[in-house]
C-alpha cells in the first residue's frame, strides 16, 4: 500500500510538472560577459576583443537593454587610489570598445569598483563585467 501511494505522488509530480509553463526565453534573460586583463594593464588583447565583440553583439540584439560595464583591479596589489584608477581606465577602454562595436553610448551605465576581490582567484579580480539587462 504505502509503495502504491509513493508511486501514484510520484506520477502526480510529473503530471503536474508537465503542465507547467515553459521556462522563459533564455535569450531574453539577462547576461553577463567577463574581460579578464593581465597584471596592471588595460590592454584589451585577443580574448577580451572576442568578448567584447560577443557582448556587443547581444546588446545590439537588444535596443532597451542598459549595459552596466563594472571595472575591477586586484585588491592586494597596488594601494586603493591606483586599483581605483586601473579599475576606471579597464571600464572605460571596454565600453569605448563596445561604441565602436556598435552599442550606443545612451545605452552604457559605467563603474568602477577598485580592489573588490572576485569569489574564487585574486587573478580573477582583474576584470570588467558586462551586464546586459534583458
Amino acid at each position: 500500500m504505502f509503495r502504491r501511494s509513493m508511486f501514484a505522488a510520484c506520477l502526480l509530480t510529473i503530471a503536474g510538472c508537465a503542465q507547467m509553463p515553459p521556462p522563459a526565453n533564455p535569450a531574453s534573460a539577462a547576461r553577463t560577459v567577463v574581460v579578464f586583463f593581465t597584471a596592471d594593464s588595460a590592454a584589451l588583447d585577443q580574448a577580451a576583443q572576442s568578448a567584447i565583440t560577443e557582448a556587443a553583439d547581444t546588446a545590439k540584439q537588444r535596443p532597451n537593454a542598459v549595459v552596466h560595464v563594472r571595472g575591477f583591479a586586484t585588491p592586494d596589489a597596488g594601494s586603493p587610489a591606483f586599483n581605483q584608477s586601473l579599475a576606471n581606465t579597464r571600464a572605460q577602454g571596454v565600453a569605448d570598445a563596445l561604441v565602436q562595436a556598435g552599442v550606443p553610448r545612451s545605452q552604457l551605465r559605467m563603474e568602477s569598483r577598485g580592489g573588490v576581490p572576485y569569489e574564487m582567484m585574486p587573478t580573477e579580480s582583474r576584470r570588467v563585467e558586462i551586464l546586459i539587462g534583458s
